[in-house]
């Protein structure tokens, strides 16, 4: 048996010394690319193909976005760092500390801290959690989440005392979101026909998110009525067997009443179970639109060009995913909480 083994082990050695070697020898380089890093000739060029200069512009192109979340993501960690840097100044320099940082942050700053049990279940409610599932191990789950929440509420307010007086100068240079040149045409719109800001919505009446972002613009709306512009544009996603049509059905009502186009907007999205073309029409009708004439523009595909057009659009702009905003050509990706858009729209109206 020892032999055996000893035989074995013997194998293992000499296969891994024979692997050994082909790994070190064997010529990869002829079997890869050959890419040579030396400086560039100028600030534009990224590359030299075929004797051919490749700019800047030509590798950026349709990926400026993505250069720009994981650029955020960089700045993210950086301020991360930074605040937590700054707590750690100003506990340092407060007269109450001791030299324990844990200490004073839980006896000074975030003391008092509770998290109920009614606030708990709201927040299960807010999540569309169903009570069967709400077991001591989530409850407690919940509540520490909910504690972190309290907590950073309270170190915020913290610093914000303290920086009142000695406000923190910032050096870092956040990325700025790429521009993107995007046409409203005579795409629906609600808002100021003039306004200082306009948001191009890609949108998917089937897409679960582009809910959230119709319920998102509505906000937008009321928080600025007339000073933002919001243009709806189609991108029904291969993968929702209804979005089309419902696409079509939507530029239909627009035909016939351009107001009526907003509420059968909204319909459609509450309702994304009954996106069918029978559903799509007791809709229409509901809403005082006349049938027969809605009934031929959907079966007609009159506007189908036009839905392809606002997909072909979207894409040479950069939309991948639903909903897709543009803020006077800045893109925001997704349902983000309204603050996102604020702080554009807010920077834009102070231009």
């Amino acid at each position: 048996m020892k032999k055996t083994m000893k035989t074995f082990l013997s194998l293992l050695g000499a296969l891994a010394l024979s692997l050994g070697l082909f790994i070190s020898c064997t010529k990869e380089a002829d079997s890869k690319p050959q890419f040579i890093f030396k400086p560039a000739p100028n600030k534009t060029v990224a590359a030299k193909v075929n004797g051919k200069e490749l700019t800047y512009d030509e590798l950026l192109e349709g990926v400026e976005n993505d250069l720009y979340e994981a650029e955020m993501k960089v700045y993210e960690i950086k301020m991360n760092r930074l605040r937590a840097l700054v707590l750690k100044k100003f506990m340092e320099a407060d007269p109450a500390y001791k030299g324990d940082n844990d200490k004073f942050l839980n006896e000074q700053i975030a003391k008092s801290i509770k998290v109920s049990d009614k606030a708990i279940m709201a927040f299960a409610k807010q999540r569309n959690i169903p009570k069967e599932n709400l077991n001591d191990q989530l409850k407690d789950r919940i509540k520490k989440f909910l504690e972190n929440e309290e907590k950073q509420k309270a170190i915020d307010a913290w610093l914000a005392k303290k920086t009142q007086k000695s406000p923190v100068e910032v050096y870092l240079e956040k990325p700025a979101r790429p521009v993107k040149e995007v046409n409203v045409g005579d795409a629906p719109f609600m808002g100021g026909a003039d306004a200082k800001v306009t948001i191009v919505e890609f949108s998917d009446f089937q897409c679960p998110f582009c809910a959230r972002g119709a319920t998102l613009m509505n906000d937008i709306k009321k928080k600025y009525g007339n000073k933002v512009k919001v243009a709806f544009k189609n991108f029904p996603l291969p993968f929702h067997n209804h979005a089309k049509k419902a696409a079509e059905a939507g530029l239909c009502a627009y035909e016939q009443n351009k107001d009526k186009f907003w509420k059968l907007h909204d319909k459609m999205f509450a309702d994304q179970a009954g996106l069918a073309v029978d559903g799509l029409v007791a809709k229409a009708v509901s809403l005082g639109l006349d049938k027969k004439k809605f009934q031929e523009c959907l079966s007609s595909g009159k506007f189908a060009s036009r839905v392809n057009a606002d997909m072909e659009e979207g894409k040479k702009v950069g939309v991948k995913s639903t909903p897709t905003f543009f803020v006077n050509g800045k893109m925001v990706n997704g349902a983000q909480p309204i603050e996102v858009f604020s702080e554009i729209i807010d920077e834009e109206l102070a231009k």
